[in-house]
């Protein structure tokens, strides 16, 4: 009842911003990280590709130098997969990381919004907030409190160094567990 009583108050006549944190530079330098060790990997793949052929003729002189193409396309394929995955988290780790939670006027949505792929950018997304759960409480929690929304498949997270501002209202709204 009370907890009624405060959503209709606070979040019927205007946006209310829940949560802050702003981690734009720490995920801006991720990206320049991983785009790095993207370009860092398709660099050691081509060498890989174009300088483990094998020696033509009966038999190599090298010990160290392959004898046929097996070698050469694993450690080019090994390579390039690094880089695609490393480059893929640099695009999808910001997008999971909260940075505001607005609790839009008349209480039935909510506004997430995070840093682009690689740090660049912003991204929102409004969810009515009948598709968002707390899935644990945010004094349980140590670094991160964990955000489930319906129809995505991963959590979003709050920081727990952010600034909740109005926390009474986050446990009712977004913090309040719901099952899908």
């Amino acid at each position: 009842m009370a907890a009624r009583a405060v959503l209709e108050a606070a979040a019927v006549t205007r946006d209310v911003v829940l949560y802050q944190h702003d981690r734009s530079r720490f995920f801006r330098l991720l990206g320049l990280f991983c785009t790095g060790q993207g370009l860092f990997w398709a660099y050691l793949a081509h060498s890989a590709f174009t300088g483990l052929r094998p020696a033509p003729g009966p038999g190599p002189d090298d010990p160290l130098r392959p004898r046929d193409n097996k070698w050469r396309f694993g450690f080019t394929a090994s390579c390039l997969t690094a880089g695609a995955l490393t480059v893929a988290a640099g695009c999808l780790l910001p997008l999971r990381w909260v940075s505001r939670l607005t609790l839009l006027r008349g209480g039935a949505a909510v506004a997430l919004d995070t840093p682009g792929p690689l740090g660049w950018g912003r991204r929102s997304l409004t969810v009515p907030l009948r598709d968002v759960s707390g899935r644990a409480h945010r004094s349980e929690v140590t670094a991160a409190v964990p955000i489930k929304v319906r129809g995505r498949p991963f959590f979003f997270l709050l920081d727990k160094r952010g600034q909740l501002r109005h926390p009474r209202l986050f446990d009712v709204t977004v913090g309040a567990l719901r099952h899908f």
